[in-house]
C-alpha cells in the first residue's frame, strides 16, 4: 500500500492536503498532528470516506526522538507498505516587531519549519531512495520569499526551507526523487483569521484571499507523476500579489 504522509494534517490546508491526496491519487494517508486529537479524529473520517486508510501520528516535528519513534512504530507495522509523498505542512506563528521578539517566539517558529523539515524527511527519505521513487513538498510561504514585516521569525524559517529545498533537489534527482516548495499569499485558514481580508485584498491583483483546495490542488499535482520533470522549485500562489 502507497502512503503519503502529511505533517499538521488536520485542519487547515494540511486538511485540504490530506482529502486531495486521498480523492485525486487514491493515496493512503498519514496525518501527523502535534495536540488536537479531536480535528484529527474527524479529518480521518472524512478522508476514509474516499476508500482509503488514514493512520493517525501524533507527535511534535520539531522533536527529533519523538518522530523517529513514531514513524519507526509505523513501518515495523506497516514492513509492505511505502511512504511515497511527503508534505512538510507544520507550521507556527508567533508575529510582532524583531526587537521585541524573544527567544521563545524565535526558537519555537524555526524549530516547526526548519528541525520539523529535518526531522521528518530523515526518518523517510532513505526508503524513497532505496525504492527509486517519491515526492517531497514543502509548505513555505511568500514571507519566506519577499520578507515580511513583523515575521522576522517566520521569514526565516521558511527562507532557510525554501534553500534546502532547492539544495535538497540537486542531490536526490538522479534516484527519482523530486523535491518542491509551495509558497502560498494570503490563504483562507486559521493563521489568517484575524487579518484585515477587505484591506489586504486591495493589493490582490485578483481581489480576494485563496482557499485551501487551491493549495491543496497545486499540491496534488506536484505529489503526481504529471509532476516528474519539476524539481528544485518553489511555485507561488499567491493571486497575482508577488511573483
Amino acid at each position: 500500500m502507497k502512503y503519503a504522509l502529511i505533517t499538521g494534517g488536520s485542519r487547515g490546508i494540511g486538511k485540504a492536503v490530506c482529502l486531495k491526496l486521498a480523492a485525486d491519487l487514491n493515496y493512503n494517508i498519514l496525518l501527523n498532528y502535534h495536540s488536537n486529537t479531536e480535528a484529527a479524529e474527524l479529518t480521518k473520517q472524512e478522508i476514509e470516506k474516499y476508500g482509503v486508510q488514514c493512520d493517525l501520528l501524533k507527535f511534535n516535528v520539531s522533536d527529533d526522538a519523538a518522530v523517529q519513534s513514531a514513524i519507526a512504530t509505523w513501518k515495523a507495522s506497516h514492513p509492505e507498505d511505502k511512504i511515497e509523498i511527503l508534505v512538510n505542512n507544520a507550521g507556527i506563528t508567533k508575529d510582532g516587531l524583531f526587537i521585541w521578539t524573544n527567544t521563545e517566539a524565535w526558537d519555537t517558529v524555526m524549530d516547526t519549519s526548519v528541525r520539523g523539515f529535518y526531522n521528518v524527511t530523515q526518518a523517510v527519505l532513505k526508503d524513497m531512495l532505496r525504492s527509486r521513487y517519491g515526492r517531497i513538498i514543502n509548505m513555505v510561504s511568500l514571507s519566506g520569499l519577499k520578507g515580511n514585516p513583523g515575521q522576522v521569525n517566520y521569514s526565516a524559517a521558511k527562507g532557510a526551507m525554501i534553500s534546502a529545498t532547492k539544495a535538497l533537489a540537486q542531490e536526490i534527482g538522479k534516484r527519482k526523487v523530486t523535491v518542491n516548495a509551495v509558497a502560498p499569499g494570503f490563504i483562507k485558514s486559521d493563521m489568517t483569521i484575524d487579518f484585515d481580508e477587505d484591506g489586504l485584498k486591495k493589493h490582490i491583483p485578483v481581489n480576494r484571499f485563496g482557499d485551501v483546495d487551491e493549495v491543496a490542488d497545486l499540491v496534488s499535482f506536484l505529489a503526481s507523476d504529471k509532476s516528474s520533470y519539476i524539481t528544485g522549485e518553489v511555485i507561488n500562489i499567491n493571486g497575482g500579489l508577488y511573483s
